[in-house]
């Protein structure tokens, strides 16, 4: 895999792991539409952990507020104060992909990976989260938030396994339906990423080591560092955003590549 590819994967995936717009979808996209080889799902874990590593440092204060409550309560399950919610909220939020994560893996996903299937999960969800964010209330913060919203909105997360609905957007629309303020949901869903993209990195992990991988661990690094710097700006752009703004731009951008890729793939283009 040359340095020219394993950048622009990194940069694709960092750009568009935490905008609506379906980070997975895009990066399968990016072997469909150049002269570069599919890069593998070893690779595509690879620059998911840089845009781990980006949102633990971007909510490093929420993460350390997190790590200091849960000691005061000796990690008993309570609700009660900021730190302690957010987390069990994740854990809750993190459960039905674990499961529904692990029978796609030992299933596989490769079927999943067409340009039809993302052409219309783009354009789908994207209608989907217009909708959500146009006419939801925003009244709520994840303080207001229980374990119903969060178990709710993993249930959702579900649904990004498959490539080109996207993981952000699908809990952003969740979180949107459910009344929450548009700053607060993407603040949980990024946060919500952390477990589930950690985990089918330990997982695909787990298989390289097993069974041999086809990106190396110098080619993995490379690809870690570069998502991860795209991604800290990514997040800083979106957040920053999103304090007077609306979707509006991300659903208008899904639309627009959801009907290329519709009318590509059936041969109209």
């Amino acid at each position: 895999m040359s340095l020219l590819q394993i950048i622009v994967l990194s940069v694709v995936q960092g750009l568009t792991e935490f905008l609506p717009v379906s980070s997975s979808g895009h990066l399968i996209l990016v072997s469909k539409f150049t002269s570069f080889p599919d890069q593998g799902l070893d690779m595509d874990v690879a620059v998911h952990i840089g845009s781990i590593i980006a949102v633990m440092l971007y909510f490093s204060k929420d993460i350390w507020r997190i790590l200091v409550d849960l000691f005061k309560t000796k990690f008993i399950p309570n609700m009660q104060t900021y730190g302690c919610r957010l987390f069990w909220l994740v854990v809750i939020g993190t459960i039905p992909a674990v499961f529904v994560g692990l029978a796609l893996h030992y299933h596989g996903t490769d079927a999943l990976r067409s340009t039809k299937i993302i052409g219309w999960n783009i354009l789908a969800f994207g209608i989907i989260l217009w909708v959500a964010d146009r006419y939801a209330a925003s009244v709520r913060k994840i303080d207001d938030m229980d374990w119903k919203d969060a178990l709710i909105i993993g249930m959702a997360q579900c649904f990004a396994l498959i490539p080109g609905t996207s993981r952000s957007g699908i809990t952003i629309t969740t979180s949107r339906l459910l009344g929450i303020e548009r700053r607060e949901a993407a603040k949980f869903c990024m946060l919500l990423s952390v477990p589930t993209i950690a985990g089918a990195g330990l997982l695909v992990l787990y298989d390289i080591i097993k069974h041999g991988g086809d990106v190396s661990l110098f080619i993995a690094s490379q690809g870690i560092f570069f998502s991860f710097l795209a991604s800290l700006f990514a997040i800083g752009v979106m957040m920053q955003w999103l304090k007077t703004r609306t979707f509006l731009p991300f659903v208008i951008y899904r639309v627009c590549l959801g009907i290329f890729l519709l009318l590509y793939s059936y041969g109209y283009i």
